[in-house]
């Protein structure tokens, strides 16, 4: 056992859907969920991508927001080799994941590999690196951890939902929102 807890905060709970551009809308209008950011991901935009520990390229679309201090993350799989195209053609649309703060990602890493806990799935955006850990039979769902630069600010979005700007929550329309990771947007 660990001296003290692993994890250290929640910091994202994330969604695979069938289509995003519908989601975002139903998350908008239904529960006054967003506004949404949305950022492609795909071996143009994100590096050293691994799938169950293996070098593999894969491609989805993400939309980001936050409820509370939790951000929410939505996933449309762009191809059928990601987790989150297994996920959705095993379960459906649903709760995939949920990322979790750790004190130090190196330490976090060496202490997983060391109980033969693998990466089911990862890669590095903007020097952002994400990973998915095998922890499905001993957490009940996959966790994710993050190692983020110190000075990482978060790129200009792809798109946003609403799209217009004036549709836009005030915080956004300022360039003042902060997502659950701490960074300013």
């Amino acid at each position: 056992m660990p001296d003290r807890p692993i994890f250290t905060d929640v910091l994202q709970v994330a969604v695979i859907v069938q289509n995003l551009d519908k989601a975002m809308k139903n998350y908008w209008e239904l529960y006054g969920i967003g506004p949404w950011i949305v950022y492609d991901f795909n071996p143009s935009t994100v590096s050293n991508m691994i799938i169950h520990d293996q070098r593999a390229d894969y491609a989805m679309r993400l939309a980001l927001c936050d409820v509370g201090k939790v951000q929410w993350e939505l996933i449309e799989p762009l191809d059928d080799k990601s987790i989150y195209a297994d996920f959705l053609k095993k379960h459906g649309e649903g709760l995939h994941h949920v990322a979790l703060g750790v004190e130090n990602y190196d330490q976090a890493m060496a202490y997983f590999r060391d109980k033969g806990i693998g990466v089911v799935q990862g890669g590095t955006w903007h020097d952002f690196t994400y990973t998915y850990l095998d922890t499905q039979d001993t957490f009940s769902t996959i966790a994710e951890i993050y190692n983020p630069p110190p000075d990482f600010a978060w790129p200009p979005a792809d798109a946003t939902y609403p799209p217009k700007e004036a549709d836009l929550h005030p915080a956004v329309a300022e360039g003042e929102l902060e997502l659950a990771v701490g960074m300013p947007m």
